[in-house]
């Protein structure tokens, strides 16, 4: 049994996006998978700063927001989806903070970097 976050990008609750990953959360818990879908759009995360900060902190970011709970179940995580609708060619505002601030992750060790990889 794989411990499962789903990472849903789009600001629309219940939209397109919201519908995709409730029906891969239905499959996957009824394979007998845990599963945690977080809409990232309730979450407060800042972009980052480019300060390398982490660096220097010991791999905690200097902003104080709602991606130091996402960490810890990243790091819990055995798989993690990323859901996002294409906006511009791109994953939306919302979840490109939340993959932009995974380098301070990165930088933690190994264990994180393996998480991301394609």
């Amino acid at each position: 049994m794989s411990n499962i976050l789903i990472l849903m990008g789009s600001p629309r609750k219940h939209g397109n996006t919201s519908i995709l990953c409730d029906e891969f959360a239905r499959g996957a818990e009824k394979a007998g998978h845990r599963v945690e879908k977080i809409n990232i759009a309730d979450k407060t995360i800042k972009g980052c700063l480019g300060c390398n900060g982490c660096q220097r902190n010991g791999g905690k970011c200097v902003q104080h927001d709602d991606m130091a709970e996402l960490y810890s179940k990243i790091l819990s995580a055995d798989v993690i989806v990323l859901a996002s609708p294409i906006y511009y060619y791109t994953w939306t505002a919302q979840l490109k903070a939340v993959i932009d601030r995974r380098s301070e992750e990165r930088r933690v060790g190994k264990e994180c970097r393996s998480r991301w990889s394609p």
